[in-house]
């Protein structure tokens, strides 16, 4: 099927978009790999001057906890578009994605265990099939189920910090020390080590995603089905007034809870103030994600967009195989499977780190999809979809 230029060109921004996410997703994901005493209630005691914390509160204001919604709403739009896809290609929808989803759940799966213990593509494998079952919602129905997940996961976080303040506050520090210093050992020590502390951390992480992560990405996997179901990129230019009041209202009210999430995670670290940020952070975060989908999707429809889109839609095509090369380039970089370095370097620096990593993405996408059709797991995962053998070139 050939698709019109304009089709086309919304398909790229949507790439582009995807580009984009990713982008913020490696920003937060080379934090962690960087430093064992992420999420541990208690600051890191190599870099806990005020220019680290400086670094650490702008991720945290920006990135954390806005970023993998961007992305959890970028699948939800184009679960949608595989549904055309399925129906233009006359497939039954239903066996189709549930290939597709068990695929993911396997890739999530391997990535789990052998690079990233902050997996977040065996859960949305997992939410995937969720949306499949949720399809036949009303608009509105999906609407309402998506803010009951967030407020209901906000306001747990903020009656658990409540009641912790309450008790007293303060954690026990101590302990998350020594379990910081313990996998720092683990991630250093060899490779098997690195494969082991992951397997230790993943009850832990089941808890993250099942308590904060998993509702917060079903939230926006329903409004991204949603948008994409009323074709929401492609009318754009019919919502400028709406929009430009959304992003107004969304961005004072989505800074302000960044802030507070910012400033109790990074300042107030180890004080108890951390889980009543959280969820202020929560409850306001898919604004300001909202916010990003706008303000990209008007920056990429301005006089140098065509330019920025040309650089981020190849990443954003791939956009499942540069996520895995990200945590594989934070391994080599932070572990024993390379260079060990977990620990060892300024929060400014693994900023920059994390720019180069995204540049070279940038450059390798561009020159791999000259040239093929699809990234290499896109590719898999395609197969898998279709239960065919798709080409690979262009």
């Amino acid at each position: 099927m050939v698709l019109r230029p304009a089709v086309q060109q919304r398909l790229t921004t949507i790439d582009a978009l995807r580009g984009f996410s990713l982008f913020g997703i490696l920003i937060v994901n080379i934090s962690v790999f960087a430093s064992t005493f992420y999420g541990s209630g208690t600051p890191d005691p190599a870099f806990s001057g005020q220019f680290d914390r400086l670094v650490q509160g702008f991720v945290a204001l920006f990135f954390e906890t806005k970023f993998y919604l961007l992305f959890s709403f970028l699948f939800g739009y184009s679960f949608t578009l595989q549904m055309r896809s399925a129906e233009r290609a006359g497939q039954v929808f239903v066996p189709r994605m549930v290939r597709r989803q068990l695929g993911l759940l396997v890739i999530g799966a391997a990535h789990a265990v052998l690079l990233f213990h902050g997996d977040i593509l065996s859960t949305y494998a997992l939410l995937g099939i969720a949306l499949l079952a949720m399809r036949h919602q009303s608009p509105r129905q999906m609407l309402k189920t998506a803010g009951l997940l967030i407020i209901v996961t906000a306001s747990s976080w903020m009656l658990l910090g409540s009641l912790q303040l309450l008790e007293g506050g303060i954690g026990d520090v101590e302990q998350a020390s020594i379990r910081a210093e313990a996998a720092r050992a683990a991630y250093t020590g060899s490779p098997a080590g690195v494969i082991w502390q992951h397997m230790r951390e993943l009850p832990q992480m089941g808890l993250v995603l099942v308590l904060m992560q998993g509702p917060c990405a079903l939230a926006m996997f329903l409004v991204g089905f949603v948008a994409g179901e009323k074709r929401i990129f492609e009318r754009l230019e019919d919502h400028q007034p709406m929009l430009r009041r959304f992003v107004l209202a969304g961005s004072v009210v989505g800074l302000t809870g960044a802030s507070v999430f910012a400033v109790t995670t990074v300042w107030l670290a180890g004080s108890g103030w951390e889980p009543f940020g959280l969820g202020i952070g929560l409850l306001t975060a898919p604004l300001l994600s909202g916010v990003y989908v706008v303000v990209a999707m008007k920056v990429f429809r301005s006089r140098i967009g065509d330019w920025i889109t040309g650089c981020l839609a190849p990443a954003g095509r791939m956009a499942l195989t540069n996520y895995l090369f990200q945590s594989l380039a934070c391994s080599l970089i932070f572990t024993a499977y390379g260079l060990g370095l977990v620990g060892e370097i300024a929060p400014a620096w693994t900023v920059a780190l994390a720019l180069v990593i995204f540049a070279v993405q940038l450059f390798l996408s561009h020159m791999w999809m000259r040239v093929f059709a699809y990234g290499p797991l896109e590719w898999v995962l395609r197969a898998l979809t279709t239960a065919s053998w798709p080409a690979w070139h262009v």
